[in-house]
């Protein structure tokens, strides 16, 4: 059989690293060929001797001119381009935060090969102008897990058979808090979370559940439905990673251990279902299973309001959220603003400026960076009254 021949867009971080784990367990049906990574060469270069990699990518090289002995290097945006177009690439897997990464994800649709995606940006922000580009209904495979869940309980399942759907959420560490613990809410609590080990970034927004409002609004996107038929519940457990409703009032849920080698697994080697419970990740025995949902407190959780109605609202808003809360998280975690600041800010910049809708790539792209801007600006305004 013919190994699935990779390239992994955000080598370095956590959903790129369950990734290599998956190929490195089946050596067998997987090849890296190509991996990128942002800016940190030493750990790139190690994976590429690892896993055998020919060619690597930093999109931000601290050294413009950096060469590593026996391999192809590139750099920057472009390169990641090139990367996708390498003719020994047939999967590409964009693992990576951000807005950079979206002129490759549309080259390698463009190619016809299949694409893993767990880059919400690509998808919130430039979705207009990639999910056209989708040749074939598995081509665009979700790796985040809610997504991944969704994906794999609709299958083939004909849009019009679909009622509704549901992400879920751990809740993050204040999902039990009062109005009045949220007051004191410091970075350092926030980055404690229950279930996920991620970067300060997407800690922050799994505090705030800003993720799982941005999840819903990619989830739109992903399966072509309106707002009102796409929701998030809190799963404290974290076991059901996403629901299907249909027409007849069937549910279907996919339940798991919260790993992320396994949505990894089952977009890299779809349609075939890996033999993973034989290989360290055991499912959970039926007697430990856990169906306890509640509804999200968008008094709680304004993010999440937020990031919902710019889902429903369409236009320049979403672009603007995914700028004004990278901005208002960065300035929380400096201490510089409080942890309720950062859903205000968001509003602030929301209602500011959010009729204009985007008529290209470019002009949303542009958006996410003055989103950023004018969240910066109130920041400091806020600093120096």
């Amino acid at each position: 059989m013919k190994k699935i021949r990779l390239a992994v867009t955000g080598a370095t971080g956590s959903v790129g690293g369950a990734v290599l784990d998956i190929c490195a367990r089946f050596p067998q049906l997987f090849e890296i060929r190509a991996l990128a990574a942002k800016s940190n060469a030493k750990k790139l270069t190690e994976l590429g001797r690892r896993h055998g990699a020919k060619l690597l990518c930093l999109t931000e090289p601290e050294d413009k001119n950096w060469r590593e002995e026996g391999f192809t290097c590139l750099s920057g945006v472009d390169g990641l381009t090139e990367m996708v177009e390498e003719p020994s690439v047939d999967h590409a897997v964009f693992a990576s935060s951000g807005v950079a990464a979206i002129k490759a994800l549309q080259k390698a649709l463009m190619r016809g090969i299949d694409v893993s995606l767990a880059n919400k940006e690509s998808i919130v922000v430039a979705g207009p102008w990639v999910m056209p580009l989708i040749k074939r209904s598995d081509q665009l495979r979700p790796v985040d897990s809610e997504h991944s869940a969704v994906w794999q309980c609709l299958r083939d399942a004909p849009k019009e058979e679909v009622s509704r759907i549901w992400l879920t959420a751990s809740g993050g560490p204040f999902r039990d808090y009062s109005a009045a613990q949220m007051e004191g809410v410091t970075p350092e609590a926030a980055l404690n979370h229950p279930v996920w080990k991620m970067g300060p970034k997407i800690t922050v927004d799994s505090a705030t559940l800003m993720n799982k409002g941005i999840e819903c609004i990619e989830a739109m996107q992903l399966f072509g439905l309106p707002a009102e038929r796409v929701g998030a519940l809190i799963h404290p457990r974290s076991q059901v990673h996403g629901m299907a409703e249909f027409v007849d009032g069937t549910v279907r849920l996919l339940l798991s251990q919260a790993d992320m080698r396994l949505p990894a697994a089952a977009a890299i080697a779809w349609p075939r279902r890996l033999p993973l419970a034989e290989n360290a990740l055991p499912p959970i025995e039926p007697k430990d299973w856990d169906l306890c949902f509640r509804e999200i407190d968008e008094k709680l959780f304004p993010c999440f309001a937020l990031a919902r109605e710019a889902g429903r609202l369409g236009g320049a808003y979403p672009a603007l959220l995914v700028g004004a809360d990278e901005s208002a998280v960065r300035h929380f975690l400096n201490h510089e603003i409080s942890y309720r600041a950062i859903a205000e800010i968001i509003s602030e910049v929301l209602e500011a400026c959010g009729e204009k809708t985007p008529q290209t790539l470019e002009e949303a792209v542009a958006l996410v960076e003055t989103g950023e801007k004018m969240a910066d600006k109130i920041c400091r305004d806020r600093r120096n009254r």
